[in-house]
């Protein structure tokens, strides 16, 4: 089952639906109905807006654009409500991690998290951190500033740190995609350099033939395991394979999806996005809701035999 998902408000590629406190208030309510328990902000922040008015990005990022609603404390408020617990998700410049400059990521994060901690770290619905910054591969410098980013957020409050990374598969790459075995190669230096700084691992699921996604996820769970790091599955929600970017996913692409997440004895199934592709109240496409509805009639049918489920995870 899905039992988490990401909140993408301040957005890289997705319209925004334009919901009013009220409307992300209903979709805590549908969430909590449809069985999660944590959502994951995506980012706070993405070049020049932010999800609150920062006073630290005013002052380190020039021009940044005004921030009229509070969006953090709306997503804390509705999870305190409904009893899910929230990731926080860093702040990303959008320049200096594309150009190289990974460092710098980490010297705007710092003083911006403990921002962050000042504001709403007493909140009882803020229950871990998440790294908004992606990787698909080894890259040392990289590494370095999760690493940095680790020990700095774990001073300001000891709370789980979560990283969804992608794969660099065929689906998004082409030629360019890596193997299986280039892939396990380089998570396995990943993982020793990131032993004891990260501790949820949640790999995108989308880039990869649908074909190949078991064994992708038997060897990004056995490698975590081996550095005492744990294993989620990002279950997209939304389609990779039509030219449109990006529609709510086929029922029975996420169905298998979902299964495979099981089968391969992931510790939690969490989406990008449900708001967007899968929520009965989404507006940016219709289809999203009558994903929902097939996500749902399934759900309540495992929840009814739970013999089911675990034939499903066989």
């Amino acid at each position: 089952m899905i039992t988490g998902t990401f909140l993408d408000e301040i957005t890289h590629d997705i319209p925004s639906q334009n919901w009013s406190p009220d409307d992300w208030g209903r979709d805590f309510d549908s969430m909590a109905a449809d069985g999660i328990d944590t959502v994951i902000l995506i980012r706070a922040g993405y070049r020049k807006r932010a999800t609150f008015a920062s006073k630290t990005l005013q002052r380190m990022i020039p021009r940044m654009l005004p921030a009229y609603t509070d969006l953090v404390d709306v997503y804390l408020y509705h999870a305190e409500r409904v009893g899910i617990t929230l990731f926080f998700g860093t702040y990303d410049a959008g320049v200096y991690w594309d150009g190289g400059d990974y460092a710098v990521e980490a010297e705007i994060n710092k003083p911006f998290c403990a921002e962050v901690i000042a504001r709403y770290g007493h909140r009882k619905a803020f229950g871990g951190w998440y790294i908004s910054h992606e990787i698909a591969t080894h890259n040392a410098p990289m590494m370095d500033v999760y690493r940095d980013l680790s020990i700095h957020l774990r001073r300001l409050k000891a709370l789980p740190i979560l990283m969804s990374p992608f794969i660099q598969g065929k689906k998004q790459f082409g030629d360019e995609a890596l193997t299986l075995d280039q892939h396990e190669a380089s998570w396995r230096k990943a993982f020793a350099d990131l032993e004891g700084y990260v501790d949820i691992a949640a790999f995108q699921d989308g880039n990869v033939d649908l074909a190949e996604l078991p064994d992708y996820l038997r060897v990004n769970r056995d490698l975590a395991a081996n550095h005492g790091i744990r294993s989620w599955s990002n279950c997209e929600s939304f389609g990779r394979d039509t030219p449109i970017r990006f529609p709510p996913a086929d029922w029975n692409v996420l169905r298998y999806k979902i299964e495979q997440a099981q089968a391969a004895g992931l510790e939690k199934t969490i989406t990008f996005e449900y708001s967007h592709f899968m929520s009965p109240n989404a507006t940016l496409w219709p289809s999203a809701r009558t994903l929902n509805a097939r996500y749902a009639e399934w759900r309540q049918s495992r929840l009814a035999q739970p013999e089911l489920l675990a034939a499903d995870a066989r």
